[in-house]
């Protein structure tokens, strides 16, 4: 049912030999426990009939597959494909399009947000998936029996599931709504750059005034930045809580700052220095011109909720989740006068901003 490939001339070959597609199942394995990049370690393609479990660690496996990467004229297949596409970028140097994403696809069909791969072959198949190499080690070698069955399945089942969901978007009109989710997709992908504001998603950042919001910004940004060169996960570079710590309350001088560090054992020792010379530096007045994370109590609570009450009406009319159309966050932001996310440009902003653009133009 499946073939193992590890040269790139035997891909080739076999690419070679399949009928032209115009639409091949893809997934990925990969471990991205000890790294901040995901390390790619297999790739699955699959046209009906036939499974291919690619090897990328063998010698010029990645430029065999950019090829069929990158046609334009051929859609990839798959689940829940975020992590997967950078994992691609990260190995192949490529992000894979265009992209049918069949977990999107489900939830714009009606079949429920956030489905995961076994739960979507059972509804569109009624084949029930084993699940026990979920967390294996995938850059193992060789693979077991029980991996490669595993990751065969993870696109064997992806074609049938792909002719109901498309019929269905087709049927409901929304086939739009998912080229520009995926297109969107893939930017994001391709567009690998750290997030400018990471202080607004740690929550207790809002304990913070101001300045300390502003030193947490930078000291987040310098630990984005430094987790992408050692190639290290975040937390093993600064623990979120220890920077809103070290923001909360800024010691005197270097030497109480060491103490703070030394007392801590998550501390990152060997940047002391550099991370103090961040801290202690005056704030610009571009640094405090940031968006603040502020808490829910400060919002409008009565507009917040008639908002909330106004995108759960339109889901429901559309028998979406309320989660795809507009997410809490987004209209925090819009409370705020942040103007519109990005996240709902497009079909959401034409569903949305009738209704919301009222509410908010409402006097507090």
């Amino acid at each position: 049912m499946s073939d193992w490939i590890d040269s790139p001339e035997a891909l080739r070959a076999r690419l070679q030999a399949w009928p032209v597609p115009n639409i091949v199942a893809l997934d990925t394995e990969f471990i991205r426990e000890r790294t901040y990049y995901p390390q790619l370690a297999l790739v699955q393609l699959a046209i009906p009939g036939e499974v291919l479990l690619v090897d990328p660690l063998a010698p010029g496996m990645a430029e065999a597959l950019r090829p069929l990467l990158e046609n334009p004229a051929i859609t990839k297949l798959m689940h829940s494909a975020s992590e997967d596409l950078q994992a691609l970028l990260r190995g192949c140097g490529v992000v894979p399009s265009p992209l049918f994403d069949t977990q999107v696809a489900a939830a714009m069909a009606g079949f429920g947000a956030g489905l995961g791969y076994q739960k979507l072959v059972e509804q569109m198949t009624g084949v029930t998936l084993e699940k026990g190499e979920t967390r294996s080690d995938w850059l193992r070698r060789p693979l077991s029996e029980s991996q490669l069955k595993y990751a065969a399945d993870d696109v064997l089942y992806l074609h049938a599931a792909h002719t109901i969901l498309k019929e269905k978007l087709v049927e409901l009109g929304r086939l739009a709504w998912l080229d520009s989710d995926c297109e969107r997709a893939v930017r994001n992908a391709r567009n690998d750059v750290d997030d400018g504001f990471p202080h607004l998603a740690v929550r207790s950042a809002q304990m913070l005034d101001g300045d300390g919001q502003a030193r947490l910004c930078r000291l987040l940004r310098w630990r984005d930045a430094e987790a992408r060169r050692a190639d290290r996960p975040k937390s093993w570079i600064l623990d979120n809580e220890l920077a809103v710590a070290l923001c909360r309350r800024l010691p005197e001088d270097f030497h109480r700052f060491s103490d703070v560090l030394d007392r801590n054992p998550k501390a990152p020792r060997k940047s002391r220095r550099e991370l103090w010379d961040l801290l202690s530096a005056p704030l610009t007045d571009a640094e405090r011109d940031i968006p603040l994370n502020r808490s829910s109590d400060t919002l409008d609570k009565p507009r917040l909720k008639a908002m909330q009450e106004a995108v759960a009406g339109i889901a429901q009319s559309l028998e979406i989740p309320e989660g795809l159309l507009c997410a809490r966050k987004h209209l925090e932001a819009l409370l705020e006068g942040r103007g519109w996310p990005q996240a709902l440009e497009g079909w959401r902003r034409e569903l949305l901003e009738p209704v919301l653009g009222k509410l908010l133009a409402k006097e507090s």
